[in-house]
């Protein structure tokens, strides 16, 4: 599986920290920045990454800014994208199962490296539930 990785100034450290674990288990990683704690616009590397999933450049994206929120409304703004910003592995879970969400959003400046990874893990193993989750999925598609 390939994974769209991106993240501003606020996300950085821990998108290094993200990226060499998804690496040691095997993931492909798609590095779209940013490179540095120099200071970034985080909507640039929230688009990216959405439009990376969304064309079928990874199969799955994740978005790091220092809370998460702000690049995740970024990610949003790309139709096709369902990004959900997840401070649990319940919310990961969740967001996976009932929203089939394409692109995970993390905050560098909330969360430590074990509960971000943690949070990746779920996320990345949970599979969506379809059934009746797939009329909603279908709404937000169209929108």
């Amino acid at each position: 599986m390939k994974i769209a990785l991106a993240g501003d100034h606020g996300g950085f450290t821990l998108k290094g920290q993200v990226q060499e674990y998804l690496l040691n288990k095997g993931y492909e990683v798609l590095d779209l920045g940013c490179n540095s704690e120099e200071s970034v616009d985080y909507p640039n590397y929230g688009k990216a990454c959405g439009e990376a999933v969304v064309k079928g450049e990874a199969d799955k994206g994740i978005v790091i800014c220092g809370t998460g929120i702000g690049i995740s409304i970024a990610a949003n703004k790309v139709k096709g994208v369902r990004c959900a910003l997840c401070t649990s592995t319940f919310m990961a879970e969740m967001s996976r199962k009932h929203n089939d969400a394409n692109v995970l959003s993390l905050g560098g400046r909330i969360l430590d490296q074990d509960t971000a990874f943690a949070i990746v893990d779920t996320w990345l193993e949970t599979e969506f539930e379809g059934g009746r989750h797939q009329r909603r999925v279908d709404l937000l598609n169209n929108m």
